[in-house]
């Protein structure tokens, strides 16, 4: 089968959401599939991977477009400089409360619908309707957030006829971050509409999570049996064959990827200080962008000393980061979302300090592992911090989620739902 692959993210972006694409594309071509991406030329928010641990097939047609991002504007207005990087938890945070930062954020949820990448829509559909003219496809698939790369796909499956599969690696219409953030009735009205629209029009559509599938079939359940799971996982290809990890007194707490206000564990860092001040050893250490209520809480605690914001780090060294930190800290507050380092986690069979308030999926599957356990935010995880590493994971239960199986699982639907066409 061929397929077209959009995907506002691609290489050389560091940003996380590329992954799965990736991998599902590399275990396609294996499988024997063709695929053809269609992204941007260059998104002006992501940090860059310049040491991409797996490269894309040399099969693989990479076609990029012109997209029209408001970052730049975005950045004069609030006085940073043209270079000068947006840190991702910064933009939605609720601690800023200057009135350039209220204005912007006002006109990025109430103007910019469904996302601030709207502005690729044009030229996604342009170029695509260019791809699918010259090729037969089998399907598009489409990857979101940002969701309104899902609409350019429904745009272009109507156009050509060809079946649509968009996977949703978050909410969309009402995600946890929108919580307390001044989202107009209208807003939201036309919003939840292009969602329903995008349900109805597909082939089936694609959940990371159980909760979230849940979530879409009793909001739109004439289109339930049309609605599948199939989690983030990891890539078995990323981890090293061997690794070492070297005992030390010192404990390294690592949280990787971007952590917002609303995430703050700050129960966790006054259970640290208390440690420490006790005469335990322990070091905090941030791999990606930190919201400024954390970085407050932090040092208002006196814990700058023993803390480390390494900042963005190739995929390669960050997979080795987490395999030599001790506890691996995840905040899942979104319930029907399952972080995609926590896969990246299990993988290392390291010990995982979860915090989210009502994440069930997120907690039955760290207790199935073997690997951690999910806490309220109130909470300190004392007694993981009290437990020595993991000495019996749930290896079968943990690969379950290497992409190469869900990428297989992927294939199977799409060959079982083409054939229900063809009847």
């Amino acid at each position: 089968m061929r397929f077209l692959f959009l995907s506002y993210y691609w290489l050389p972006s560091g940003k996380a959401s590329i992954h799965l694409p990736l991998d599902l594309i590399r275990h396609f071509v294996k499988a024997g599939h063709q695929c053809t991406v269609l992204t941007v030329e260059e998104d002006g928010f992501t940090q860059k991977e310049k040491d991409a641990v797996v490269t894309v097939p040399g099969s693989v047609d990479v076609h990029r477009t012109f997209t029209l991002e408001p970052f730049m504007l975005y950045k004069l207005f609030i006085g940073k400089k043209p270079g000068e990087q947006l840190v991702a938890s910064e933009t939605i945070s609720k601690e800023n409360t200057s009135l350039s930062h209220r204005i912007s954020l006002w006109i990025r949820l109430n103007l910019f619908v469904p996302d601030a990448r709207i502005g690729w829509y044009p030229f996604a559909v342009g170029k695509g309707r260019k791809l699918l003219q010259e090729s037969n496809f089998d399907a598009i698939i489409s990857v979101g957030p940002p969701h309104s790369v899902h609409l350019a796909a429904r745009k272009l499956s109507k156009k050509s006829g060809v079946p649509y599969i968009p996977i949703f690696i978050d909410p969309w219409v009402d995600i946890a971050y929108y919580k307390g953030l001044q989202r107009s009735k209208c807003t939201r009205s036309f919003d939840a509409k292009l969602e329903a629209a995008t349900v109805r029009d597909a082939l089936f559509s694609v959940l990371i999570t159980e909760t979230l599938l849940r979530d879409f079939q009793i909001k739109y359940p004439p289109h339930a049996d049309r609605m599948h799971t199939l989690y983030w996982g990891y890539d078995e290809d990323r981890f090293p064959e061997s690794f070492e990890k070297t005992s030390s007194d010192e404990k390294v707490i690592l949280h990787a990827g971007n952590i917002f206000d609303f995430q703050n564990p700050a129960a966790l860092w006054k259970e640290i200080k208390r440690r420490i001040d006790q005469g335990e050893q322990y070091k905090i250490r941030f791999i990606g962008t930190v919201a400024p209520a954390v970085k407050a809480s932090v040092k208002e605690l006196g814990l700058e000393a023993i803390t480390e914001y390494k900042g963005f780090l190739p995929y390669r060294d960050a997979v080795k980061e987490m395999q030599l930190a001790d506890f691996l800290l995840v905040c899942a507050t979104e319930p029907r979302h399952t972080p995609g380092k926590l896969f990246e986690y299990l993988r290392t069979h390291n010990r995982i300090i979860a915090f989210g308030e009502d994440n069930r999926e997120v907690a039955q599957i760290l207790e199935k592992s073997g690997c951690g356990r999910l806490y309220q935010y109130g909470e300190n995880a004392s007694d993981t911090l009290d437990a020595g590493p993991v000495t019996a994971p749930d290896t079968d239960f943990i690969s379950s989620f290497d992409r190469s199986k869900i990428a297989t699982q992927l294939i199977a639907l799409i060959e079982l739902a083409k054939k229900g066409l063809k009847k």
